[in-house]
């Protein structure tokens, strides 16, 4: 399973790109909207730092399906290759999927509550369907069974297409993905540092590092031994 960073602060981009084995940035309009600046300025800036080679992916807002495509083309000519637009899951969107897959731009999904909105979009020819997990949950269903579901319905019909999961609220969720192998997940900053934010872990480390200088001294490690 893919790890994604869902956010578009760099500083916070950089900071969890540094320490944990993530292969991708994700955007929302939402997301961009909080950075308060142009979207492009942010894109470009994310893109310049993670490099052509990976994954980003940024959304059209169009309410039309041309109009989505357009943005979808414009998206790919700002940010260049492995730039995946964001459709959202819905009768317009389809058709923007559509347009794009036939141009050949690769394109994400969104806005997923239904493992049927999903088996349309790898039918159109996502390289991605977003599931929203938490909001599922928030309607009363379940995110996880769903998304697996989703899962299993791209590989017993052959579909190339992968589950990207999306809104996560706790790390248990992410360790249900992972065990039943989606292809991705896009989680936010500080859902990603709380996979290892613990007191527990963090004592017993403290503890070997206490013994380790009641030997050696105070400040010593093995390169001083």
């Amino acid at each position: 399973m893919k790890l994604m960073i869902d956010d578009a602060r760099i500083e916070k981009i950089k900071e969890i790109w540094e320490i944990y084995p993530v292969e991708g940035v994700t955007t929302n309009p939402t997301i961009l909207a909080k950075s308060g600046r142009n979207p492009y300025e942010v894109l470009k800036e994310i893109r310049a730092f993670i490099g052509k080679e990976t994954p980003l992916m940024a959304q059209a807002v169009s309410r039309e399906a041309e109009g989505m495509a357009e943005e979808g083309r414009r998206m790919v000519k700002e940010l260049g290759e492995n730039t995946y637009v964001k459709i959202p899951a819905i009768p317009e969107g389809f058709r923007a999927m559509k347009l794009l897959a036939g141009e050949g731009i690769p394109f994400t999904a969104t806005a997923i509550y239904t493992p049927m909105q999903a088996f349309l979009a790898g039918q159109c020819g996502a390289s991605y369907a977003a599931p929203y997990l938490n909001r599922i949950d928030n309607m009363g269903y379940n995110g996880v069974q769903a998304a697996k579901d989703i899962h299993d319905i791209f590989r017993n019909n052959g579909m190339k297409t992968e589950v990207l999961v999306a809104s996560f609220k706790n790390s248990h969720q992410l360790l249900e993905m992972c065990k039943y192998g989606v292809g991705a997940a896009t989680v936010a900053p500080e859902v990603i540092e709380g996979l290892v934010k613990n007191q527990t872990i963090l004592s017993a480390v403290d503890v070997f590092v206490q013994d380790f200088e009641g030997l050696a001294g105070t400040g010593r490690t093995m390169n001083d031994c």
